[in-house]
């Protein structure tokens, strides 16, 4: 996909057109309706996640509520989706990968706080905010860790604030795919009732397009290579 970011717009769009008369009408029709429910103001983070079912369960969160990028910060395990659980959501997602050891977590900090976000830690501090009055006005990234360790100290001192969902029960946690499915259905409910404009720019919406359609096409590779020789 790199390639094919130094295109220009009517270029991308000239691709897209080229590559929607290898799918089907059904499919195309999809795209349309779900690109415009999917934003980039809210994003996730997920710190040191080890177990795959728990990543695989919140990227299908994440596409099920029209999140569309999902940061993966992989300072000592890494990445693995487990493919009965995720069921294929993975390839509609931007999926950015944050690797590099101790360092990670101020690395994806810094790009994540770069694209414009405030850095919410899912996390049951004192003074967090809770989960029906967090202002969304801003672009968000809610991070999650582990359940058992949850997030590191340096991620929690570097996040810009705290969210917590209530809770009544003698159990004090939930299990990060859930507390992540609660989050994101409450945030994109209250965004939706909103005048926010969270709706992806044409650019991007494009860009994502052509992401899906070359996840839906075998050998999309030699497509591209074909629609890119003649403007050579």
């Amino acid at each position: 996909m790199e390639y094919i970011k130094s295109l220009s717009f009517e270029q991308k769009k000239d691709l897209y057109d080229y590559l929607c008369e290898f799918l089907t009408r059904h499919r195309i029709e999809l795209f349309e309706k779900n690109i415009k429910q999917r934003t980039r103001h809210f994003a996730v983070v997920l710190e040191n996640i080890f177990q795959s079912h728990n990543i695989s369960a919140v990227l299908r969160s994440c596409d099920c509520f029209g999140v569309q990028d999902v940061h993966i910060i992989e300072n000592f395990n890494p990445y693995r989706v487990n493919p009965e659980i995720a069921l294929g959501s993975s390839k509609w997602l931007t999926i950015y990968h944050h690797g590099d050891g101790v360092n990670a977590v101020v690395k994806a900090f810094d790009d994540i706080h770069d694209k414009g976000y405030q850095i919410i830690a899912a996390s049951p501090h004192a003074g967090g905010y809770d989960i029906d009055s967090l202002n969304i006005e801003n672009k968000t990234a809610l991070i999650f860790g582990t359940e058992k360790d949850g997030l590191s100290p340096e991620a929690l001192q570097r996040a810009d604030g705290y969210l917590k969902i209530p809770m009544y029960g003698f159990t004090e946690s939930l299990n990060i795919s859930v507390s992540a499915g609660i989050s994101l259905y409450t945030l994109m409910s209250r965004l939706h009732k909103t005048s926010i404009p969270w709706q992806l720019s044409e650019p991007e919406a494009l860009e994502i397009k052509l992401s899906w359609a070359i996840q839906s096409i075998k050998h999309a590779e030699y497509l591209i290579y074909q629609f890119l020789s003649k403007y050579e």
